[in-house]
Formats: C-alpha cells, sequence, structure tokens
C-alpha cells in the first residue's frame, strides 16, 4: 500500500488546524500572530517551491546538481544561524560554514557509504534527504550553543580574564564557557533519545511506515536518524567553536566584538 495523497482541497482544510495556537496567540495579546501569520505563509511557499525543485532533481537524479543543492543549503543555514545568533558575517561565517559542511559530509557520507552501503553515495533518494535532516538538525544546535556560549562569555568576562590572569591559556580558558555551550544545546535532544518510542513516535519512523515501509525498517532507520542527527551536530559545533577560538580572539586572549 503507497501513501494516501494529500489534495489540495484536504491540505486547506488540514492548514485551518493553525486557528487553534493562533486564537490563543492572539487571545493573551502576545504579539506574534502576525510573525506567526508569515512563518505560516513562508513555509507553504517555500515547501511548494522547494517540491517542485525536488520534483525535476528526483527526475534528473545528477551528481552535479544535488551537491549545489546541498551548498545552497549549507549557505542558507549559514546565514539563518548568524541571523538569530546577531554575529558578524565577517568572523564568525566561515566558522559556522565549516562546521556545517564538516559534520554533514563526514557524517552523511559514512551513513550512506558504510552503513548503507550505497554504490552512489549521491543517489538523490538518498543523498538530498539525509544532508537536509543533518543540515536542519545542526541548524538548531548551533544556533543555541553560539547564543549560549556568547552570552554567558560576555556576562562572565570577569571570570575568563580571570583566568587568563592565573596563567590559563585561551583554550584552558573558555573551557567552561564551551561546557555550557554544549550542555544546553544537546541536553533535549538526549532528553528525547531516552523516551524515544515510549513516550512518542518519531516523525522519520512515522514518515516511513505511512510510505509503505515495515515497522522494523522503519525503526532502524530512526534508529539510524537519531545517531547521525547527534553526532553530525556535536561535530559541527565542535569545528565551528575550534575555529572560533582562532578568529574570535586576538594574540593577547582578548574577546573580539563578534556581534552586530
Amino acid at each position: 500500500m503507497g501513501t494516501i495523497d494529500i489534495s489540495i482541497e484536504s491540505l486547506l482544510l488540514g492548514l485551518l488546524l493553525m486557528l487553534i495556537p493562533l486564537f490563543f496567540l492572539w487571545k493573551y495579546r502576545t504579539g506574534i500572530v502576525k510573525s506567526t501569520l508569515v512563518a505560516l505563509a513562508r513555509m507553504v511557499g517555500q515547501l511548494f517551491l522547494v517540491g517542485l525543485y525536488l520534483k525535476y532533481l528526483f527526475l534528473w537524479d545528477n551528481p552535479f546538481l544535488n551537491a549545489v543543492w546541498v551548498i545552497i543549503m549549507v549557505f542558507v543555514a549559514t546565514e539563518t544561524a548568524l541571523t538569530r545568533t546577531k554575529l558578524k558575517r565577517s568572523i564568525m561565517m566561515c566558522p559556522i560554514m565549516v562546521g556545517f559542511v564538516t559534520g554533514a559530509i563526514l557524517v552523511g557520507f559514512y551513513f550512506l557509504g558504510v552503513v548503507l552501503q550505497l554504490d552512489n553515495v549521491f543517489s538523490v533518494q538518498y543523498f538530498i534527504p539525509v544532508l537536509g535532516i543533518l543540515m536542519g538538525n545542526m541548524l538548531g544546535v548551533n544556533v543555541i550553543a553560539l547564543n549560549t556560549f556568547y552570552s554567558h562569555l560576555r556576562r562572565e568576562s570577569t571570570y575568563y580574564y580571570f583566568m587568563l590572569g592565573n596563567g590559563a591559556t585561551v583554550k584552558e580558558a573558555i573551557s567552561p564557557f564551551i561546557k555550557q555551550a554544549l550542555v544546553r544545546a544537546f541536553s533535549p535532544a538526549i532528553a528525547n533519545m531516552a523516551v524515544m518510542g515510549l513516550v512518542a513516535l518519531p516523525g522519520t519512523m512515522i514518515g516511513q511506515i505511512l510510505g509503505g515501509s515495515t515497522p522494523d525498517v522503519a525503526i532502524k532507520y530512526q534508529m539510524m536518524i537519531i545517531v547521525i542527527t547527534i553526532s553530525a551536530s556535536m561535530l559541527s559545533i565542535a569545528v565551528t567553536l575550534y575555529l572560533v577560538r582562532r578568529l574570535a580572539f586576538d594574540a593577547d586572549g582578548c574577546i573580539k566584538n563578534v556581534s552586530r
């Protein structure tokens, strides 16, 4: 049995469910009704455009075009991270972009080539969805980790300079701030992983079952999706913070102004 298609009329009926959150946001005067409507409109428009593009991407299945699409995803994810963290592009664009590329390529290709053992790792059926999932998770983790790292560093700069004054290297002085950033960024993922399958059935697994996969196949894919997203996200933020240490501090260890 294949996936049941959703007609445009049914899709519009489904979108009416957004009236529930919109009502409560309006009732309690949250001030984010307009931004929610804009976000909803953007999501619908962007997904329709991406769906149109992916339709031909899947039809052509060209390794070069697939790679170009991933490069576009990396660039958009980097720009989004810079916007949401309000960090300077001149300093932070390179570390964030290299972190995204490292996590996506190393973990993504390991999963596609070693775990799935695909003859062609650029096969559009696997390459685009897998790297897309990795990119989305890395984006969220990077935003949380970088915001936590810099907010704590600014708030507790006295402690940082105290550590430097007592002989610590920059690497040693920023270690507590990296620890805080990692705990804040990865605690939700670890908590979700601990209750996976008991409290909630994850989206990838449900999607595969709705698409016709057997539950045992869907479960194995879901396990690997959780593992590769956490691994790629950790690798991404580790590379980003390593490069930040090289670029966001001067020769004396003083913190450069990286915020816009």
